[in-house]
């Protein structure tokens, strides 16, 4: 009997044993995610701290003073420039080259002879039409001495006279033949480099050499539609070449094209410029700057002082903010709206928003929010230049 109560003992007894583990691992867990679970929250606490800390602390950023300059509209555009004239200079049938009569990059004047082709039996043939030309006329005259005493009809006077001005023709023809194998300067100007040799054969059309008339040069360039009503013929224009840097070119406007073109809705404008040292080559291009309207004063700012927002243009205004426990100045910033005008070099024109004489951030917005304390320090400050040129190397 007591056998039998042992063994009714028994099952309660392992279910004990096996409830005890389990409730020592649930233990162990809840111990294991509370401790992970504080260390989070310590971690978000001192960072929040830290966090609030740095947004206390000043923030070192450079300035610039809002200032009121006379500020000139300006149209700027990118141009080739080309030769009042200029040709490449071929004979106009071919040929063997007889004799060149010119040197690379010389001078020359209008009519100048430049290169010739053999003749070959050119001028034989011109003696022949000459000689039947010669007869011809001959004939003529004594036909009509006939007709006046009506020895003949008017008939064959009328023939000779036909045959005189067909031998005429063809003696002209020839000389015109024989003048196409000389080639001649159309106008005066500067050659280029010589392109043939002597004893070369030449197909009609092949380029001998390019003459140019260097003074003045025209330069070329596009312009938006919106800028027309700013332009008009006779209007002065400036030019810079980066193969003469720091050196500013003035020239007229000398025609506006009548159209505009559909694709790119620009409009095509000539400059002409004086070139007596020959400087300026076909070929260059130039940066075009045009003056349009008279001066106007402007607030402003480096173009690094603006935050371009798709919600708006904002700056940040350094303000004063009271005095620490050591009495020296606070200064914090304010965020503004701004609304922009024009741009040139590395400045904008700010036409509300910013007031003459207020000092903004140009460089460290990146960091800042309204409110935020702030160090100035302007010893690398960023450009504020309305020619910027880039630097010689």
């Amino acid at each position: 009997m007591t056998n039998n109560i042992l063994d009714a003992d028994r099952p309660r007894a392992t279910r004990a044993e096996m409830t005890k583990p389990l409730i020592i691992l649930f233990v162990a867990a809840a111990l294991v995610l509370g401790g992970i679970f504080g260390w989070q929250l310590f971690i978000g606490r001192m960072m929040q701290k830290y966090m609030s800390a740095a947004a206390l602390a000043p923030q070192t950023v450079s300035t610039s003073a809002a200032s009121r300059e006379s500020w000139q509209a300006r149209n700027r555009a990118l141009g080739s420039l080309r030769a009042a004239r200029g040709a490449d200079l071929a004979p106009q049938i071919a040929g063997v080259v007889d004799r060149i009569a010119f040197q690379s990059g010389a001078e020359v004047r209008a009519g100048q002879v430049l290169l010739t082709l053999k003749a070959n039996d050119d001028p034989a043939k011109l003696a022949q039409l000459e000689a039947a030309a010669e007869i011809a006329d001959v004939n003529y005259r004594r036909d009509r001495e006939q007709l006046a005493a009506q020895a003949i009809s008017q008939a064959v006077v009328d023939a000779d006279l036909a045959a005189v001005k067909s031998a005429h023709a063809q003696v002209a023809a020839q000389e015109a033949l024989i003048q196409e194998k000389t080639l001649r300067a159309p106008f005066a100007g500067k050659l280029g480099i010589r392109l043939v040799d002597e004893g070369q054969y030449l197909a009609a059309g092949t380029t001998a050499v390019t003459l140019q008339a260097l003074d003045p040069m025209y330069v070329d360039f596009y312009v938006p539609q919106q800028a027309l009503a700013q332009l008009k013929v006779g209007q002065l224009v400036g030019a810079t070449i980066d193969t003469y840097p720091g050196e500013r070119f003035t020239g007229a406007i000398v025609s506006i094209n009548s159209k505009v073109d559909s694709a790119s809705r620009n409009v095509q404008v000539r400059a002409s410029f004086a070139n007596a040292d020959r400087r300026l080559l076909p070929g260059m291009y130039a940066t075009v700057e045009i003056d349009s309207g008279a001066p106007v004063e402007q607030i402003t700012l480096p173009q690094t002082a603006i935050t371009y927002n798709p919600y708006g243009n904002t700056v940040y205004v350094v303000e004063k903010s009271g005095t620490d426990e050591h009495g020296k100045e606070r200064l914090a910033v304010k965020q503004r709206f701004v609304q922009l005008g024009d741009r040139r070099g590395d400045q904008v024109a700010v036409t509300s928003g910013v007031k003459e004489g207020e000092v903004v951030v140009t460089a460290g917005q990146m960091k800042l929010r309204n409110g935020t304390a702030v160090v100035i320090d302007n010893r690398v400050a960023p450009a504020n230049d309305a020619r910027p040129t880039p630097p010689n190397e």
